[in-house]
């Protein structure tokens, strides 16, 4: 039988034979993501075997979203295999605020010219993501658009799909005045701000392979792609563990926008910014851009990735599980009866 080839498609800018050589290479790293019975990668689509007999009243919960103009500096640095689990984290971190295990992902990456080695490197980063969220890759597609974007630029996007049991679907109307909030330190700055980031820094006309003193001779371009941490696990160790009222992900918007989704109308949170590790970058960011402190704390997170709610006698218990599933965790502030985010 013929191979699947076509030298006038070619000829257009799209190369058949790259998108099978970037499949093969992305088979291993996809295999390490597997947790259930599947399909193999190449087919229509994306199968999974669902497991329901721990949840007797389930829920899907789904989450999208991409990376952002954080793909900026992976096409600078020529650094490809982080930003996959950025993607990832950006959709699995909202699927746990409302209590749910993410089950798989699937990717998209559109290029201009589909580079096997690349893509595989692309995809190597999803699949630690994965790994890390506990998840299964069960599929993605790879789009080679010549005209559309350069050879050397790419998007990259996907969506997770997780369960929840009906009766564990995170509750935010039992929170009350006084309940604690608790921050999870963030690895960097994730992936949201990266068009004030790029302002800030001129990245585009600046030699982003310095190095960084403040973090011990990391090139600056390492630093801004330090990909979003990820906190599937220990979050549904707590849950396991803890009454958790609401939960946030701390990304575009920032404080300001994130921390009211998890509380009820009527109340608000008072955050005491002493409390919060604020990582080097943030103080590069805000220093170099003449940034007021309120539009930091309502664009980035500042050092602090995803927050908890729970109950005043629960909150030993929680920075407990949190620290021993390995996450830098402390009360960051609580919940007040005056409506919004007051930093202070």
């Amino acid at each position: 039988m013929d191979k699947s080839y076509s030298e006038s498609y070619k000829a257009a800018g799209v190369d058949i034979t790259a998108g099978y050589r970037a499949v093969e290479l992305m088979k291993k790293h996809i295999a390490r993501t597997v947790t259930s019975s599947g399909n193999d990668i190449g087919g229509f689509g994306g199968l999974f075997a669902l497991d329901l007999s721990q949840t007797p009243n389930p829920v899907l919960v789904s989450g999208t979203d991409g990376v952002g103009t954080k793909l900026k500096l992976a096409f600078l640095t020529d650094i490809h295999n982080t930003v996959g689990i950025d993607c990832v984290a950006m959709c699995v971190n909202d699927i746990i605020c409302c209590g749910a295990k993410p089950l798989f992902f699937l990717d998209y990456i559109a290029c201009g010219k589909n580079i096997p080695e690349k893509i595989a490197d692309i995809v190597s980063g999803i699949a630690e993501g994965c790994v890390q969220a506990g998840a299964q890759l069960v599929g993605g597609e790879t789009a080679e658009m010549p005209g559309f974007y350069s050879e050397t630029e790419y998007d990259l996007a996907g969506f997770s799909v997780g369960v929840v049991d009906k009766t564990k679907i995170l509750d935010k109307t039992k929170t009350a005045p006084k309940d604690i909030i608790i921050g999870l330190s963030s690895s960097g700055i994730h992936s949201n701000g990266f068009s004030l980031v790029r302002r800030v820094f001129d990245i585009d006309n600046r030699d982003i392979c310095a190095p960084v003193a403040e973090y011990s001779g990391k090139t600056l371009g390492q630093v801004l792609l330090t990909p979003t941490k990820i906190y599937v696990k220990p979050m549904l160790s707590l849950f396991e563990s803890v009454d958790v009222k609401g939960v946030s992900h701390i990304t575009g918007g920032g404080f300001y926008e994130n921390v009211p989704r998890s509380i009820p109308a009527g109340l608000g949170a008072k955050i005491e910014k002493n409390s919060i590790p604020v990582l080097p970058v943030f103080d590069m960011i805000q220093q170099m851009g003449s940034i007021p402190e309120r539009d930091m704390f309502n664009t980035f997170n500042m050092g602090i990735g995803m927050t908890v709610i729970v109950s005043e006698k629960d909150a030993d218990k929680a920075l407990e599980v949190l620290r021993t599933a390995g996450e830098s965790a402390q009360i960051i502030g609580y919940i007040t009866e005056k409506e919004g985010v007051e930093i202070c």
